[in-house]
């Protein structure tokens, strides 16, 4: 793993957290005094102290002195563990950018300091660690997203979301495409077994996924599974997976499946939490369903302790973000859960700590309280090892070594943006000369079809506009259901992370020739506006006012009065009858 192309989390620099009364002043020493330490090496729960300095532990042992001007904290009575890890979440499941700080701060509350983001298309990555880098947060790694034509995950998102793959050479071509995005990790949706509650999605073959394993390899990125079988288990462990996401839950796992998993050194990360029958919004809401989630996860209780007790490397993820799994305390819940599983509080800790740091290969980083270690800590009034609910008892979180929850410290959620500072935006949005797949923003356009295993079929690509250089040319096939679309979605800054400011300019304005009725959308901070539009078969301009946008309808449309200065995107696109025929040339998209 490549660690500087992840999150320091707010914290590799001094001066921006807002915290009152922190306990201690930047550059100083922290004294940990008295704690009893839970190291995660395997040593019993012994009286330490330990020295912070530079965002490192410095110094930890029994006999251990506080240096001078150190800021010393009293943690007689207390367990100081390693920050927890979560290697599986969504941090924006609803596509809201603007609701990072209040995951940041759930997180480090629950003493969550290191997690996976298996959410953002990677044309975000870069502006979303700028983002994170402003608050008091975890340390995120950030997940490209890897699946078969209409398979699980790629049944919602869009190609630059969640990258295509059907055949050995198309994997080594679309993680060679990821790696100028320096993903941290790799997720690749393989088994499309829908829990039973619905058909298969399609499952990603083993040659496919063997040579997306290996070519992640060679490019120094682990790989993560979504699989919930024990025999698409079997084959993430012959294709060398890093780490097996979720739970093999239709049956009993098998001990030849163990022997091969283990061989192989794949980890299993079960996100218990997520498969919780009794979890509340979110769970089953019939009695049959509700006997097949309970069918399924006593499979996934067993199978835990199975390949724990095997000596497979378990981790600590928990799906969190999917419905009644909320981010943080569902870390918590885990950790409980692997109790439930068979484990003692102890191992279950070492999940959660030194076997997830493992796993992800960042044990040389953190994981573990001992020196030289990142200095990711929480401090618990309890005594954990003994009774795993006690890590929901938090006193005190730091990361990197900073204070960032605990007695005189206010997380940054009232002071800070929900969303990046807006930016100013040229008044050039598209004009389709700069090159094929990226505006004249230097964002990645995206096809905006509709979602589902059957979408809409769609061909958008620049081609050359006689006497006027080029336009962009949308080509679709309808699918067939109600209400199918198509169209394309032009970013104004990378990744639709930092919103822009238009409040200079006074609408849209585009050029256009189609076969019908058309719509101007327009993404916002606070959702979707939009404005009907005509194409006929000789180019038109046409200019749409920001007082003609209208929410759109349904859960995206718009929420309150048009302000001009949190635009994400603007798309332009349609609908036509199920099974029939779209096609619209546009060009010279700008704000005027």
């Amino acid at each position: 793993m490549k660690d500087g192309w992840r999150v320091a989390g707010a914290l590799a620099a001094g001066g921006f957290l807002t915290i009152a009364g922190v306990a201690h002043a930047e550059g100083r020493a922290v004294a940990i005094m008295g704690a009893t330490v839970f190291d995660a090496t395997g040593a019993a729960p012994h009286l330490a102290n330990v020295v912070i300095k530079d965002g490192r532990i410095a110094e930890v042992g029994p006999g251990v002195k506080a240096p001078r001007g150190a800021t010393v904290i009293n943690a007689k009575g207390k367990a100081l563990l390693p920050g927890f890890f979560d290697v599986h979440t969504h941090w924006t499941p609803a596509g809201d950018p603007r609701i990072s700080p209040e995951i940041a701060n759930a997180y480090i509350a629950a003493g969550v300091t290191t997690v996976n983001d298996f959410h953002q298309q990677p044309e975000s990555f870069a502006p979303r660690r700028q983002w994170i880098g402003t608050m008091a947060s975890p340390h995120v790694n950030f997940v490209a997203r890897m699946s078969t034509p209409g398979g699980h995950g790629a049944d919602w998102a869009d190609t630059a979301t969640t990258k295509w793959v059907s055949t050995p050479q198309a994997a080594r071509t679309e993680v060679k495409a990821l790696v100028p995005y320096k993903p941290d990790f790799i997720k690749a949706f393989t088994d499309g077994w829908r829990y039973g509650a619905s058909a298969d999605n399609t499952s990603m073959d083993e040659g496919t996924l063997t040579a997306l394993v290996d070519e992640a390899h060679r490019n120094n990125i682990k790989v993560l599974t979504h699989t919930v079988t024990v025999e698409r288990g079997r084959a993430a462990a012959r294709a060398k997976v890093d780490i097996i996401a979720h739970s093999l839950q239709d049956r009993e796992i098998d001990q030849q499946t163990i022997d091969l998993i283990k061989a192989s050194g794949t980890a299993y990360a079960p996100t218990l939490a997520v498969y919780d029958p009794n979890k509340g919004e979110g769970a089953a809401a019939t009695p049959e369903a509700r006997k097949r989630s309970e069918i399924k996860f006593g499979y996934a209780l067993h199978n835990t302790k199975a390949l724990h007790d095997a000596g497979v490397v378990v981790a600590l993820g928990t799906d969190a973000g999917m419905a009644g799994t909320p981010h943080g305390v569902s870390t918590l819940r885990e950790l409980e859960l692997l109790v439930q599983a068979g484990l003692t509080p102890s191992q279950a800790l070492i999940v959660g700590t030194a076997n997830s740091a493992k796993a992800l290969g960042e044990s040389d980083d953190r994981g573990t309280i001992e020196k030289g270690k990142r200095a990711d800590l929480v401090l618990v009034a309890g005594a954990p090892w003994t009774n795993i609910s006690d890590v929901r008892k938090t006193d005190r979180v730091f990361v990197d070594g900073k204070l960032v929850h605990g007695p005189g410290v206010k997380l940054p959620l009232a002071n800070s943006q929900k969303a990046m500072p807006a930016v100013k935006v040229a008044a050039l949005i598209d004009d389709f000369e700069g090159g094929k797949e990226r505006s004249s923003l230097d964002t990645l356009r995206l096809n905006d079809t509709d979602g589902g295993i059957d979408r809409s079929v769609q061909v958008a690509q620049v081609i050359p506009r006689p006497a006027t250089d080029h336009a962009l040319s949308i080509d679709a096939k309808m699918s067939i259901k109600d209400d199918p679309n198509a169209g394309v979605i032009i970013p104004l800054t990378r990744g639709s992370v930092q919103p822009v400011d238009a409040r200079a300019y006074k609408g849209v304005r585009f050029e256009v020739r189609g076969d019908g009725a058309y719509e101007l959308g327009v993404n916002t901070l606070n959702g979707r506006w939009i404005s009907e539009i005509e194409g006929g078969s000789e180019w038109r301009a046409v200019e749409v006012p920001f007082t003609a946008l209208k929410p759109a309808p349904g859960r995206g449309g718009a929420k309150g009065a048009w302000t001009g200065e949190d635009l994400l995107e603007v798309s332009i696109g349609g609908s036509r009858p199920a099974g029939q025929k779209l096609w619209a040339e546009v060009d010279n998209v700008t704000f005027y």
